[in-house]
């Protein structure tokens, strides 16, 4: 697909989960459209493979567990520091094991509810302070359908993604006089390294609930979450955007 060509020149973007799927190409697709960008995850192996593809004298990246907040606060003051956050896509998440709900190991629902909901609101506790000071900021978080429609035999990514979508819509509310606009996207499953924590009839069954008949395509996701990131973007807040084939339909 050809890629729309977005201007986020002077703008700095801090990507959660940047080292690879989602993440990776969104900070790709920034830094081809002018922008600065940090990349968190907690893999170090991975942002040294993302580092090397990458590839920009633009792109910085820090080993952070954006579950732990003392971590993502210290490295937002680094970052700050040097300049101002104008862009934040709250994008590290896991789907965890596939087990029912009554045979969910209990610590690793806390886990999974730890990274892709308290993630989320980790960084933008700690990074919306400088939005307001500046009165600019474009947050998308990365929530999926399982947060609308919940996905059986995954409770906790379920939840989790749900938490991030009401999340999205208090926080938007909270910031709607600013310049500052809060929105999430809810993709079906796409075909990134997520889907081999998976089992296959688990990715399956995801599959048959699409009607367009195939997974999501990577590039296809970033072309929507730069949109809510530009400065195009100056009415929508608080809202869900899906992208998910068809699969949902409000």
């Amino acid at each position: 697909m050809k890629n729309i060509d977005f201007n986020f020149k002077n703008r700095t973007a801090i990507v959660t989960g940047g080292a690879q799927g989602f993440g990776l190409n969104i900070a790709k697709r920034f830094l081809n459209s002018g922008a600065k960008v940090i990349i968190w995850d907690v893999d170090p192996e991975m942002l040294d493979k993302s580092n090397k593809e990458l590839n920009s004298p633009n792109l910085i990246s820090h080993v952070v567990d954006v579950s732990k907040y003392k971590e993502v606060e210290h490295f937002t003051k680094e970052v700050i520091k040097k300049s101002n956050i104008d862009i934040l896509i709250n994008n590290a998440g896991i789907t965890g094991p596939t087990a029912s709900l009554w045979e969910y190991d209990i610590e690793m629902w806390k886990k999974v509810v730890d990274i892709n909901l308290m993630g989320t609101f980790n960084c933008c506790r700690a990074i919306v302070p400088n939005m307001i000071k500046n009165n600019y900021g474009r947050i998308v978080n990365v929530a999926s359908v399982a947060g609308k429609d919940g996905n059986a035999n995954a409770s906790a990514y379920s939840v989790g993604k749900a938490g991030a979508i009401g999340l999205t819509k208090s926080l938007g509310k909270e910031l709607a006089d600013k310049n500052i606009a809060v929105n999430a996207v809810t993709p079906a499953g796409a075909k990134t390294r997520i889907l081999d924590q998976m089992t296959k009839e688990h990715v399956q069954r995801m599959l048959s609930k699409v009607p367009r008949g195939r997974f999501l395509e990577v590039e296809e996701f970033t072309s929507l979450v730069c949109w809510l990131s530009s400065e195009e973007n100056t009415f929508s807040t608080a809202a869900v955007f899906d992208i998910s084939g068809g699969r949902s339909t409000y």
